[in-house]
């Protein structure tokens, strides 16, 4: 039974979709005003496993990932600038350059961490007329009203506002922010339209980004966006609605009152949210000044596929604590894991007692320390190689982890030269001569390849030509 905890519910639920054998899936995508870091992707591995799995059990799945290339504030509740215009200003760049430099940027990162593309991935700027049809039905429906800086929506209007936090709005009133717009009827109320600053009459800059509207000149808000978009190519209600625990209590939170109140029904019907990664006990982030970027793990020797184990390691729902010792652990445990691989001839008969238990473990929440588990079991098991390999090959359908490639590019023999080099360097090792060592490891490196020692003996593999 495939069954995932439902944050709407606050309960684990079987998975029940809207349409048999089809599944609609919306990944909340990136702000592409710099680089994303680990924890930010973090929330796309964990939505690349739920539609693996979604898959593996028979679904056909239509996903689709936004890139926000406009409208999200340095505030997620409608203050300071927006992301894309900081950007381009402190670069000397235009928020076009910006927005294109880093979307390619982000689609290196998912290729490298084998995160399968969505069916679609629209940019906000390319859906402003849907967003502004949206607009303007909520206000058709009396669900916003008019301040100096834009449109906004009365969230006192929608009766059960803030379900998916289970927002305390009495507490929220009563310790309303100070930097909240002092025109806002409520600390809540978001922005759907925001009013560029006109150059002739305040000191604001024209901005590069803006569109005409029934309320003037602007930019979307950036709850909006992922309202229209979903429903543009997923309809409503959809199927699963994913995104970081961060979005619960404001993005997310204010996409349903939004999407709700204009159709009158409900956005998605399961909401999945995956955890943060925190670095000594700290959330990451650019405002915490503690990010990492999968281009300093890679500097440090570390393979991006390294970082998805070390994060399949941890179930979506809990916190992550990112040290290199980690970091390192995961490394070396993928490595040893490669090792084996090495030993079997060509797949055959798979494994069905492991396989039930890996399928039961994914099923259940996507629980991947324990189908993680299962895999190391294997192993350890009597079974034949042949057998091993053919159920670690389907195991990968949904971890990921490259093993088919890996096992193919093992079988391959290696150049003489490098062979000479491996065992001249086993040599040096043994004699503990480990100056010499480290330079014969350079020197198969700039022959193109890797060479990683793990429990099994040295493990040689080409480095990825990109």
């Amino acid at each position: 039974m495939l069954q995932f905890f439902n944050t709407l519910s606050r309960t684990k639920e079987e998975f029940k979709p809207l349409r048999e054998k089809t599944v609609g899936l919306y990944t909340c995508g990136p702000t592409v005003y710099d680089f994303a870091h680990i924890g930010n992707l973090r929330a796309y591995i964990f939505a690349d496993v739920l539609k693996r799995v979604l898959l593996q059990n028979g679904y056909q799945v239509k996903q689709i990932m936004n890139i926000t290339d406009v409208g999200h504030l340095t505030g997620d509740r409608d203050m300071g600038e927006d992301k894309i215009q900081k950007a381009a200003l402190e670069k000397h760049k235009t928020a076009w350059e910006i927005a294109s430099v880093y979307t390619e940027a982000f689609l290196d990162d998912i290729k490298q961490l084998n995160i399968l593309l969505p069916d679609k991935l629209p940019k906000a700027t390319d859906h402003i007329k849907e967003m502004i049809e949206l607009i303007a039905t909520l206000e058709k429906k009396g669900f916003t009203y008019r301040t100096t800086d834009g449109l906004y929506f009365d969230t006192a209007k929608l009766k059960d506002y803030g379900k998916l936090a289970r927002l305390d709005l009495a507490g929220l009133r009563e310790g309303a922010r100070v930097e909240i717009n002092a025109e806002k009827k409520n600390p809540t109320d978001f922005a759907l339209w925001k009013s560029s600053p006109n150059p002739s009459t305040s000191s604001g800059q024209r901005r590069q980004m803006e569109w005409e509207s029934p309320w003037g000149v602007g930019f979307p808000g950036w709850h909006i966006e992922c309202s229209a978009m979903s429903v543009k190519y997923l309809g409503q209600p959809f199927d699963i609605h994913t995104g970081g625990v961060d979005h619960v209590p404001v993005h997310h939170t204010n996409e349903i009152a939004q999407s709700e109140a204009a159709a009158g029904k409900p956005l998605a019907n399961y909401w999945l949210h995956s955890e943060f990664v925190i670095v000594n006990d700290a959330r990451m982030g650019k405002s915490e000044g503690n990010l990492i970027t999968l281009r300093e793990l890679k500097d440090k020797g570390y393979s991006p596929l390294a970082y998805r184990y070390f994060v399949l390691q941890g179930h979506y729902r809990t916190k992550l604590n990112f040290t290199w010792e980690a970091m390192a652990g995961a490394q070396n445990t993928l490595d040893n894991l490669y090792s084996h691989l090495a030993e079997y001839a060509e797949p055959k008969i798979g494994c069905a007692e492991f396989e039930r238990k890996f399928l039961d473990a994914i099923n259940d929440d996507l629980d991947t320390p324990k189908a993680l588990a299962v895999v190391w079991e294997l192993l350890r098991s009597d079974y034949p190689g042949e057998a091993k390999l053919e159920a670690l090959l389907k195991f990968d359908q949904i971890l990921g982890l490259s093993l088919k490639d890996t096992w193919q590019e093992l079988r391959e023999p290696l150049p003489e030269e490098i062979q000479k080099l491996v065992q001249e360097r086993e040599k040096l090792r043994k004699e503990t001569n480990w100056d010499k060592a480290d330079k014969v490891r350079e020197q198969i490196r700039s022959l193109g390849f890797e060479i990683k020692d793990t429990e099994r003996g040295p493990l040689v593999t080409r480095i990825p030509q990109r």
